[in-house]
């Protein structure tokens, strides 16, 4: 008979519920489902996202989990095939990619995406001007990511004080355009309303019977996923949130059953959890 998996090295969760939703996984790893984001989760963040790979022994700790688990899952505000080329995940077995915050799917190397709303091309008309008239500084950066558009002000001389002087002119724009303010580290995107992770990430619990979850992320947009995972558990789902650490953001760390060190230390637990699972 084949001994049940045990914690091993995998860090414990600091909360009753985080410790019997990894014990839940464990247990049945074919029912569960793992999601991350990519931004300051699988990826180190960095001044150009354009440039953001994943962390270097993100893929093979990928792979190694994915032969072990039920679904394996990547959640981001990028669009997916942008995620996928940063990521190496092409080279992950079955791994699901939903961009744009659910918006877009990647699978097996198929993306399927609906049409960009009307809004995004008034906004990315109006966009110079609005910054303009803010008063941006120089280095403020503009992201184009096709379904959405992000303003990061990470390489001004004064990031957290360019990000004051935009945040209310573009909350304005927005609100014109019939589009949603997402916050972020340094950053603050436009996107269209009706989905964020939450709902990816439930959509996805829904449509593959997931019995436990780990949701691991480290930003403001990934606390709609960790309100997810609350659901699930009084929906009788197990469940797990991991916030992957960092000075800049403190308000997920204080919402999650675990904190690691960043990148790092989302690499460790993705480790040490597919070893627990004999991989």
């Amino acid at each position: 008979m084949e001994s049940e998996p045990t914690m091993g090295d995998v860090p414990e969760p600091a909360t009753p519920e985080g410790k019997a939703g990894l014990t839940a996984l464990l247990r049945d790893p074919g029912s569960g489902l793992v999601a991350l984001d990519y931004d300051g989760t699988l990826a180190p963040i960095v001044a150009d996202p354009l440039t953001a790979t994943a962390h270097p022994g993100a893929p093979a700790a990928l792979r190694r989990l994915s032969a072990r688990l039920g679904t394996l899952a990547v959640i981001t505000g990028r669009p997916a095939a942008l995620a996928v080329d940063l990521g190496g995940l092409s080279d992950v077995p079955g791994i699901v990619v939903l961009g744009h915050y659910g918006s877009e799917r990647w699978e097996s190397g198929v993306l399927t995406a609906p049409a960009p709303p009307a809004g995004l091309a008034m906004a990315r008309a109006e966009l110079p001007h609005v910054l303009a008239g803010a008063g941006a500084p120089p280095g403020t950066w503009v992201e184009d990511k096709g379904r959405a558009i992000a303003v990061h002000t990470r390489r001004t001389p004064d990031p957290d004080g360019a990000l004051a002087l935009v945040r209310e002119p573009l909350a304005g724009l927005a609100e014109r355009a019939g589009l949603v303010v997402e916050p972020g580290r340094m950053v603050i995107e436009l996107r269209p309303p009706g989905m964020d992770k939450g709902a990816a990430l439930a959509n996805l619990v829904a449509e593959r019977l997931s019995r436990a979850v780990v949701f691991c992320g480290d930003d403001l947009g990934d606390l709609a996923a960790f309100a997810a995972v609350r659901a699930f558990r009084s929906a009788g789902i197990a469940g797990v949130t991991v916030c992957s650490g960092s000075a800049e953001v403190t308000a997920l760390a204080e919402a999650a059953d675990l904190v690691v060190d960043g990148p790092d230390g989302v690499v460790a637990l993705l480790g040490s959890i597919a070893t627990a699972l004999g991989g």
